[in-house]
């Protein structure tokens, strides 16, 4: 074999190298990694989906671009959100990985075999031998390895609960990402439908400072409303204009707020949400439990917590493996080799080995670096610790202004409606007596704003009604898919 010939063979072997390569990361994975879970480390969720509070079925979801349904319901845009939002796809990016890192814990548990080839040519040559031939030899040899640890005190199966318990933070995480999403969903969507009511609510008032300004207009051509009147209703209608505007300006932006939040990322054009009437579906319901009830029941089932205690019990399955390090492991071994050994030379006949062996690994001295881990581990459950008791705090603390705002919201439904009956018929009653000149132009003008903050008030309590009653069930861990569609009418 010359030169150039190994050239060659080098030349096409990168060649093969780089054509693997540029066929993309599937072919490799699948030649490197023909099955996809042998040890059956995934969870069932990602296979059949996660089963949310209160559901019967999972949400099934496909790779299709999101389109919003018209019109855009409150329950297709939770379907929305937990389908095609990031921060759901990342929480089920974490569990693929804390599923390979269980399977890989568990794998300590198999052998591991090794096999090899290799094939040798020598030639040599003696230019000053005028007579001597060239002398050329060929070995070929091959070899087989098993190695596979006995006994290690328990440190593979503390390993392999610790990756299990982060596999259960992860799927905890996971739930408390649907949580959030579905929260910031049904306030993004009430936030559309409270813009939108807000919108149509100016709008009507600057129809009716435009009705006002026309029945001065006639008084004014009967003699029977001064200039500062007009001036007076002038003004008034440029308000409600101005108003208007600003109800349009932010009812697009809570457009675009819901489309982000659905995944759709700024595309506020497809969104096409039902206002409707501010009072339409509404029922009396009231919350029955009481603030110990909830937060008892948020301690048992929120996925925050659940996650921190998970990430706890696998800190200290980390600190059991860890000392588990320090003590002696018993291994076994067995090769077979043929003409040789891996990196030996040509041995210029053939042999067949067989080595079989058991190795016993105590150790001794390392210099305190295993005193050190182990203090780190011990300062890691410290940690998880300190991270359970400010997430118990967190939750707490929503949980309970939540049901604070969802108490307050109750008291003002009531209110809010007797105070817009009022100025609506406070508003009937000047209309007459201004018509018929009993009533002077500054009466109209106030009873027209009381209106118009009586309906903002009205808007704005039941809003905080419907989103409050969800949000007390999003902050203890108990929304979900079917809850939505029975409190969120």
């Amino acid at each position: 074999m010359n030169a150039r010939t190994v050239v060659m063979i080098l030349m096409a072997t990168a060649l093969s190298c780089m054509t693997l390569h540029g066929q993309g990361r599937d072919l490799a994975y699948l030649d490197l990694t023909p099955l996809e879970d042998p040890l059956l480390a995934r969870p069932p969720e990602l296979d059949h989906g996660k089963i949310l509070p209160g559901d019967a079925l999972t949400l099934a979801c496909d790779d299709r671009p999101a389109v919003p349904p018209v019109p855009l319901s409150l329950r297709d845009a939770i379907d929305l959100g937990l389908c095609h939002h990031a921060q759901v796809k990342a929480g089920w990016a974490r569990i693929k990985v804390q599923a390979a890192q269980k399977g890989e814990a568990g794998a300590a548990y198999l052998p591991t075999i090794n096999a090899g080839l290799r094939h040798q040519q020598e030639r040599v040559r003696q230019p000053d031998a005028a007579f001597a031939p060239d002398a050329q030899r060929i070995s070929r040899s091959q070899y087989y390895t098993l190695t596979w640890r006995l006994l290690d005190f328990g440190g593979r199966a503390a390993n392999l609960r610790a990756a299990d318990a982060l596999v259960e933070a992860a799927l905890a995480s996971h739930d408390a990402i649907l949580q959030k999403t579905m929260s910031n969903v049904i306030a993004a969507y009430y936030e559309v439908q409270t813009s939108g009511a807000n919108r149509q609510a100016r709008e009507l008032n600057e129809g009716l400072a435009r009705q006002i300004m026309q029945t001065t207009q006639r008084r004014a051509a009967r003699g029977m409303a001064a200039r500062s009147d007009l001036l007076q209703v002038q003004t008034a209608l440029s308000k409600a204009e101005l108003e208007h505007a600003r109800a349009i300006g932010q009812h697009e932006k809570s457009l675009i707020t819901l489309s982000i939040a659905l995944g759709l990322r700024g595309r506020s054009a497809q969104i096409d949400v039902p206002i409707g009437s501010p009072d339409s579906a509404m029922d009396e319901q009231q919350v029955s439990q009481d603030l110990e009830q909830w937060s008892a029941q948020a301690q048992l089932h929120h996925p925050a917590l659940l996650a921190s205690r998970a990430q706890l019990a696998s800190a200290r399955e980390k600190l059991a493996a860890t000392r588990a390090e320090g003590l002696p492991n018993l291994d076994f071994s067995h090769g077979y080799y043929v003409n040789g050994r891996p990196n030996q030379g040509n041995v210029g006949r053939q042999t067949r080995e067989t080595v079989t062996g058991l190795s016993l690994n105590i150790p001794l001295f390392d210099g305190f670096s295993h005193t050190y881990k182990v203090r780190s581990a011990q300062a890691q459950i410290d940690l998880r610790e300190a991270e359970l008791l400010e997430a118990e705090g967190q939750v707490i603390g929503e949980l309970a202004s939540a049901y604070a705002d969802n108490q307050a919201a109750q008291r003002t439904l009531v209110s809010s409606q007797r105070l817009l009956d009022s100025a609506k018929l406070a508003l009937e009653d000047v209309q007459r007596k201004y018509e018929r000149g009993l009533s002077d132009i500054i009466g109209i003008l106030n009873v027209q704003a009381a209106l118009a903050d009586a309906s903002q008030e009205r808007i704005r309590a039941l809003a905080e009604w419907r989103s409050a009653r969800l949000r007390l069930l999003a902050s203890a861990g108990e929304l979900g898919r079917t809850r939505i569609t029975e409190q969120g009418k």
